[in-house]
């Protein structure tokens, strides 16, 4: 019996199960990512270039609807003629 009051037999079997845990997370595709540099920079590459082309194509269809919406509001004199001078502007910008 030791210290804790556990069993040696007790201690070898919570080593077993130790030792396949780190096992299991040794064979993790995480830490296999991280293990090799060489895809660890392709994985962070592609996770840069998803987040810049979901960054632009957001703020795209915002601003796309922005300037929709503010066409709209033609009524309004300083308002409209500002949003009459964007949409121009936006208009003469894709020609």
């Amino acid at each position: 019996m030791t210290n804790d009051g556990t069993k040696p037999d007790d201690l070898l079997d919570e080593v077993d199960a130790l030792r396949t845990e780190v096992e299991r997370f040794n064979n993790h595709r995480f830490v296999r990512i991280q293990n090799s540099p060489w895809r660890l920079f392709f994985y962070r590459f592609i996770l840069g270039v998803a987040t810049g082309f979901g960054t632009v194509f957001g703020a795209t269809v915002m601003v796309s609807f922005a300037i929709y919406w503010l066409q709209g509001i033609d009524w309004l004199p300083l308002i409209g003629d500002w949003a009459g001078q964007i949409a121009t502007e936006m208009k003469a910008g894709t020609e």
